[in-house]
């Protein structure tokens, strides 16, 4: 429910601060629906209504709902309901990140099977060569990571700029992608999420999502 995140959520638990239908906690416990669950003595609800929003994100912010983090997403945009991020964007990264308030929406977005479309505008710090671009297409064998990227589409910009479109989100994958051939990131702009786009939204901005945009992201996580 966004309450907080996952590692804070089992400190709670182990403070005594959760309630299942106003007995105390303990780690493992199993909640059914229409159990009343209880934190710090408020009850936490369900929205009915799921919210998402665009968020064009400066460098510099930690795309954290963890408020012990004084450069947290969450704190910074300063929604007036609850919301927290969908993924992660580096904190020397910039560009398109929604939030939610469902995290049955985090869920289908996030998970690797569904092969959801993140598309990027990167920059690096000399000119690349043809070979770097079909290597990058072809998966990269991330030594840190033990792990070989998936296939994906990259198009030149100029001689130091390409886009990069992922169906995969490995911590820091870009960078690692371009590390690894020998290069350095410059800049990394996240512009689109599935059919979510970035657009002219300015930075530290947000927009909501909705209309025929909400029902496209809806269905997609649902097929």
């Amino acid at each position: 429910m966004g309450v907080c995140s996952r590692r804070e959520a089992d400190r709670q638990i182990d403070n005594g601060n959760v309630t299942i239908n106003g007995v105390v906690a303990s780690l493992g416990d199993r909640v059914s629906v229409g159990d009343k669950v209880c934190f710090m003595g408020e009850e936490v609800l369900s929205s009915s209504k799921p919210v998402i929003i665009a968020f064009n994100k400066p460098k510099g912010i930690v795309c954290t709902a963890e408020k012990r983090e004084k450069d947290n997403i969450v704190d910074y945009i300063n929604y007036p309901s609850r919301i927290y991020p969908i993924g992660r964007l580096d904190k020397d990264s910039t560009g398109l990140i929604l939030l939610t308030n469902r995290g049955e929406i985090v869920n289908g977005i996030l998970k690797a099977r569904n092969y959801h479309e993140k598309e990027y505008v990167v920059s690096l710090n000399r000119p690349y060569s043809r070979d770097f671009l079909m290597k990058m297409r072809n998966g990269i064998y991330l030594h840190e990571l033990d792990t070989t990227t998936r296939k994906c589409e990259v198009r030149p910009i100029d001689d130091k700029t390409f886009s990069i479109i992922l169906t995969q989100g490995l911590n820091r994958q870009i960078r690692r992608m371009v590390k690894e051939l020998g290069y350095r990131v410059t800049s990394l702009n996240r512009i689109r999420v599935m059919n979510i786009e970035l657009g002219n939204l300015p930075i530290g901005k947000y927009r909501e999502v909705e209309g025929d945009e909400l029902s496209i992201l809806l269905r997609s996580i649902e097929d």
